[in-house]
């Protein structure tokens, strides 16, 4: 996407690969939207850590970020032999599949990666085919987000009103977005339609990255606290939900997403909202057979009991310079609880859309082979 810079305007990848410095190259998304820096992490644990500490998120770009840190581990493996470097790509492999567990986007990357790899037949030619799958995987995400675009844009009709939850944008793709996709397609169609975003705590993906997309890309938008949508759907002021997912079981539909999804779904089918999810194939997930079965992230505490911000005085733009700083807003000595995804089962879902069109969430078993699926 294109994001304006001093008065100039740049294209961006919110995930790159630097060959000659062995270097992922990342949007640190925890500086936005007051400071626009992109970070080069140096080997595969900083590439773990870049996920884990969410300097990157989003489950194709942790995909994408997944994809080239394992082709940046294997490329910095010094011998010859095939044996000990198959041992260290296990290695690189499980330490960036646990940096954030709720996702499958990074372990089907990963996957992909090393099927390629498997072609060569030493160390030096598995490590060229490493990082030339990794920017194939990248490229494909992109493609089929644009996919995913063409696919729901006939749902933005002129004037509508749309909600979306957590940051499913460019940000958390390679570019251009899944849930933001069919918004970005229907404004290059014409069409005029407002979005409101939830502010999504406790990490306000919503009020900080989605807006920030947003007015970037010049489309209406207002920043609701997460409890006011339901207030929305009760007054007949939204039209549609289009969300994201970092999991969606290929056997039942079911979906993992931000923590308050499920809220929303349900609301929705209360209020006869049409529910929409927006997904690339690297989110599918062929194997598990129940919702349940999802590994739920449990985050720190201190996103709950606090915030981070920059400290500026009332209408005052913070400075390119400003540093972040974390502020305690809840009681002092309360605990708290911090799941990062819920659940949201099949029956609350309107309809999916892939890179492929758009399939009811039973559909997908059905469609297996032409959705990847080995």
């Amino acid at each position: 996407m294109n994001v304006r810079l001093q008065d100039r305007t740049r294209h961006f990848r919110t995930v790159a690969f630097n060959p000659a410095r062995n270097a992922v190259q990342l949007i640190d998304q925890r500086l936005l939207p007051h400071r626009f820096a992109v970070v080069s992490t140096r080997d595969f644990r900083e590439t773990a850590r870049a996920i884990r500490d969410m300097t990157v998120r989003g489950a194709p770009a942790i995909a994408a970020t997944a994809a080239y840190g394992l082709a940046q581990g294997a490329r910095a493996f010094p011998g010859l032999s095939l044996k000990p470097f198959q041992r260290h790509l296990d290695l690189v492999e499980h330490t960036l599949a646990h940096a954030r567990p709720t996702a499958v986007d990074p372990l089907n990357a990963m996957r992909n990666v090393r099927a390629a790899m498997a072609a060569a037949r030493t160390v030096e030619e598995q490590q060229e085919l490493a990082l030339s799958a990794a920017e194939d995987f990248a490229d494909a995400s992109v493609e089929e987000c644009r996919q995913i675009g063409r696919h729901g844009a006939p749902l933005i009709r002129a004037g509508a009103r749309v909600l979306t939850h957590c940051n499913a944008g460019w940000l958390a793709c390679v570019d251009i977005g899944t849930a933001t996709a069919p918004l970005y397609a229907a404004q290059a169609q014409g069409r005029r339609f407002h979005v409101y975003c939830d502010e999504t705590r406790p990490r306000c993906q919503g009020a900080l990255l989605t807006a920030w997309e947003l007015a970037q890309q010049g489309i209406p938008h207002e920043v609701i606290a997460d409890n006011a949508a339901g207030h929305l759907m009760q007054r007949g002021e939204i039209d549609l939900i289009i969300v994201g997912s970092d999991r969606v079981l290929g056997r039942t539909g079911d979906i993992a997403n931000k923590i308050g999804t499920y809220t929303k779904a349900v609301l929705a089918h209360r209020h006869g909202i049409p529910f929409y999810v927006a997904i690339p194939f690297s989110t599918i997930d062929w194997r598990l057979h129940s919702g349940r079965d999802i590994p739920i992230e449990e985050r720190d505490e201190e996103e709950v009991l606090g915030t981070w911000g920059v400290i500026t005085r009332p209408g005052e733009r913070p400075a390119a310079t400003a540093r972040r700083v974390y502020v305690r807003t809840a009681n002092p000595g309360s605990g708290a609880r911090n799941p990062g995804f819920d659940v949201t089962p099949a029956e609350l879902i309107t309809g999916i859309i892939t890179p492929l069109g758009l399939f009811k969430p039973r559909e997908l078993w059905a469609r297996r082979r032409q959705l990847g699926h080995e």
